[in-house]
């Protein structure tokens, strides 16, 4: 299927997006910005839980109590991330990589479903990982699925409200294509975010 035209643009920003974070996790370089590689560790499990703050919310064991604030650990399986239900606490909990990562992995993965899979698949049924490789699988896994799922779109698509099912969100009161751009917007920022983090967790060894 040709990609609209569209669209193209959006998905040269996901791919932007998508191989900057997954570099900035995994190394053994990243792009610095300007052209040159900088030296980057594949990200540890003592990082990727890392509270640099008290009260974060996480990734925790689901034998273990939810954090602060947190009333139930969301997801499927031994592990879940902190989460409550509406009106959110406020300020919002500062979070960890695990559950920045955790959360983004979700998003992709469940809107891939509700755009070009089975519609079904909710938080309860996302399994949230544990460990700093799994979860970047996680995160490269959903990224692909969202990708693929993009890749089906056509036109028409772009211009249909609620053409993504997503529950968790305002996508079936929103063009689809405005749903692309939030998606690549949560990709922006928490890959900033995940990569901040990484930053002050080496600084904070020196």
């Amino acid at each position: 299927m040709t990609t609209p035209s569209r669209l193209s643009p959006l998905l040269e920003q996901f791919d932007f997006a998508r191989e900057r974070l997954s570099a900035r996790m995994t190394g053994p370089v990243m792009n610095s910005g300007d052209g040159t590689d900088t030296e980057v560790g594949p990200m540890t499990d003592e990082e990727y839980f890392w509270e640099p703050v008290p009260g974060c919310w996480s990734v925790r064991r689901r034998v273990d109590e939810p954090g602060a604030r947190a009333a139930f650990l969301a997801g499927t399986g031994d592990w879940g991330r902190d989460a409550a239900s509406y009106p959110h606490p406020w300020p919002a909990p500062f979070t960890t990589i695990a559950w920045r990562l955790s959360h983004l992995s979700e998003m992709l993965t469940l809107r891939a479903d509700h755009t070009a899979g089975s519609h079904t698949l909710a938080r309860d049924d996302y399994p949230v990982r544990g460990d700093a490789v799994g979860a970047v699988a996680a995160f490269d896994a959903g990224a692909a699925a969202w990708r693929k799922a993009l890749q089906s779109i056509d036109d028409a698509a772009l211009d249909t409200v609620g053409y993504c099912t997503y529950p968790h969100g305002s996508d079936p009161e929103e063009l689809f294509i405005d749903v692309v751009w939030w998606v690549n917007q949560e990709l922006l920022h928490h890959g900033a975010e995940v990569a901040l983090l990484r930053d002050l967790y080496r600084a904070r060894l020196r």
